[in-house]
């Protein structure tokens, strides 16, 4: 059975400041709408599920993300994730310029939880605490492995 990622989808607070966020580190919005009724409900098992969501492609067209800011039922807020809890870890972007990345994510308010590490000097990466507490992985890669 032939099988591929469709997307990963991510409950933010503020599905505009999420959104920019993303946009500015450089995916675009496919679509946007608010979605409720039966069909919501039995696909994501709330009942009175209501929110308004994002679809977001990367620019090769490769990854997309669906963010979505729920109506109702009212969102949980929790402590954001931790990189070593079981569940949902992050979300991982290749970049080509990890310093204009930070930058970007820091004009949102959004910074790494510790800096930025080199692995084997084949990538630069860093941890971003973003939007929502959403952890987002960026990744510069410095040479072939």
């Amino acid at each position: 059975m032939p099988i591929r990622l469709e997307n990963v989808g991510i409950a933010v607070r503020d599905l505009d400041a999420a959104i920019a966020f993303f946009t500015d580190l450089g995916l675009t919005v496919l679509g946007r709408d608010t979605v409720s009724g039966e069909w919501t409900d039995t696909a994501v098992g709330l009942d009175g599920n209501h929110a308004k969501i994002a679809m977001l492609e990367t620019p090769d067209g490769g990854g997309r993300l669906e963010l979505f800011e729920y109506i109702h039922p009212d969102a949980i807020e929790t402590e954001p994730t931790r990189p070593n809890e079981i569940g949902m870890h992050r979300v991982a972007f290749s970049v080509e310029d990890i310093d204009e990345a930070l930058e970007i994510a820091a004009r949102h308010g959004c910074h790494p939880l510790r800096g930025v590490a080199t692995y084997e000097d084949v990538y630069k990466l860093s941890y971003v605490r973003g939007p929502s507490g959403i952890i987002v992985m960026l990744a510069q890669r410095l040479k072939q492995a």
